[in-house]
């Protein structure tokens, strides 16, 4: 089938791979010229496992191409994915404008029928305001409504593993509407994820505007599972309780389990943040006042300064004399994503409290300094307090402390006899709880997890 995507940003980079996977011929579209002059001298401009190669062996194959040429990208594709940015707006609501541009572009230049897909995650009633921006375009050209159907197809991806998510589905959910050109587009949908239902079906057909939430819902969710555990975790450590003990014991209950029920210093990235905030607005448009998620958002921004609070506790609200080594600055493994990531203001706290800086991350370097520039735009000079070396061992020499932020799994099982010889003093400050209180105390370190025992 010949699929467009408009966005080749990390959802649209990503479905159109993996659709070019399974034999599409696929049409990547984005505004960005400089993304586009690298991934057509064969780079990618975000960090996925596996999605390089992908893309590599589908443009060799001729099964994918990428372009700024809009006009081109609408007569590609009987089917339109709008895989744009939805950024939050100052009121915390999902803009809209870059989907509903999309849309009209699509509306000036279509000349047959085509299915739009919103893959974006958005509110609920996109939808309509996307058929809508279409219809008005399709009306000035004297065109008929009926050439185009909005579905809504939400993504459900996980960054540092969004490959193997979207070839192996939990599911598929695809949002139509119940007319003839919405039941032509359910058709032409199911033909698309054919490939993902040989073995069972995953695909669970609804209407649009529950497709819509299904998506926010989710995020929503997960977030919450989160949240939870990070307020129970403060509490343990005032209690005396070892929160990772807590998890086991509640996880074990399968009405619970154990995704998403780990401890640390808050969520971050493109999704949660943005997500939560958005459907928290969307209530309050409705006069539905979403109260947990307003106190998920609140234990998640309260969290991200929990490590600081414990280094103040330890070293005083001065920390001008100390070095502090940062292991992992992405908001999560396996990513190069800085949207959101605690680091940044763990790093900006102890930055402008005087301390020094010194971090590693496997992956995130340069996307680490490019936010780091952005986040002292206003004050450049603090960003001499800040380094940033290629090796783990390089960031602890000398250090006062250890703070991990980023649950690599370089950082799992590090030489600790090396680590504590380089380091000024053993102190190590974990904030994903990679390690066991009782085995660090035993190698010599002064050790302070998320709710163990501190």
């Amino acid at each position: 089938m010949k699929v467009t995507i408009i966005g080749s940003g990390y959802v649209g980079l990503v479905t159109g791979a993996c659709l070019a996977e399974l034999g599409n011929d696929v049409f990547c579209l984005d505004l960005d010229s400089k993304k586009i002059d690298i991934l057509n001298s064969g780079g990618v401009p975000i960090y996925e496992s596996g999605l390089k190669e992908m893309i590599e062996r589908n443009r060799a194959a001729g099964r994918i191409q990428f372009s700024t040429d809009i006009a081109a990208s609408v007569a590609h594709g009987e089917i339109q994915f709008i895989a744009v940015g939805t950024p939050p707006d100052e009121d915390g609501s999902a803009d809209l404008q870059y989907v509903l541009a999309a849309a009209r572009n699509i509306g000036k230049l279509m000349t047959s029928a085509k299915v739009i897909v919103d893959k974006s995650t958005v509110p609920v009633g996109t939808a309509e305001k996307v058929s809508k921006a279409i219809i008005e375009e399709l009306k000035q050209r004297n065109l008929g409504a009926d050439l185009c159907s909005v579905v809504s197809n939400p993504e459900f991806l996980k960054e540092g593993a969004a490959v193997e998510d979207f070839m192996r589905p939990d599911r598929i959910v695809i949002g139509t509407n119940n007319d003839s050109a919405g039941l032509r587009a359910k058709e032409l949908m199911r033909k698309l994820y054919a490939p993902f239902n040989r073995h069972h079906e995953r695909t669970y057909y609804m209407d649009v505007k529950s497709a819509e939430l299904t998506k926010y819902a989710a995020n929503a969710m997960l977030a919450t599972r989160i949240s939870f555990m990070n307020e129970l975790a403060n509490l343990a450590d005032e209690v005396g309780a070892d929160i990772e003990a807590v998890r086991q014991g509640i996880g074990s209950d399968s009405r619970i389990g154990y995704g998403f029920l780990y401890a640390g210093t808050g969520y971050g990235g493109s999704c949660f943040p943005k997500d939560v905030s958005a459907l928290t607005k969307t209530g309050a448009q409705y006069g539905r006042d979403l109260k947990i998620l307003q106190a998920v958002e609140a234990v998640n921004e309260l969290q991200k300064t929990i490590l600081i609070t414990k280094l103040i506790k330890r070293f005083g609200e001065d920390l001008s004399t100390y070095t502090f080594a940062i292991w992992g600055l992405a908001f999560k493994p396996n990513t190069d994503d800085m949207r959101e990531a605690p680091s940044r203001l763990i790093i900006s706290e102890l930055i402008r409290r005087g301390a020094k800086v010194i971090a590693h991350d496997p992956v995130a370097m340069q996307e680490a300094q490019r936010c780091f520039e952005l986040d002292f735009k206003d004050n450049p000079i603090l960003l001499k307090q800040i380094q940033l070396v290629n090796t783990p061992m390089d960031a602890v020499k000398q250090a006062d402390a250890l703070i991990i932020v980023t649950e690599w799994k370089a950082f799992r099982s590090p030489d600790f006899d090396a680590l504590k010889q380089k380091m000024k003093q053993p102190i190590i400050f974990d904030g994903r709880n990679l390690y066991e209180p009782a085995v660090m105390k035993e190698l010599g370190f002064e050790y302070r997890g998320i709710g163990r025992h501190n």
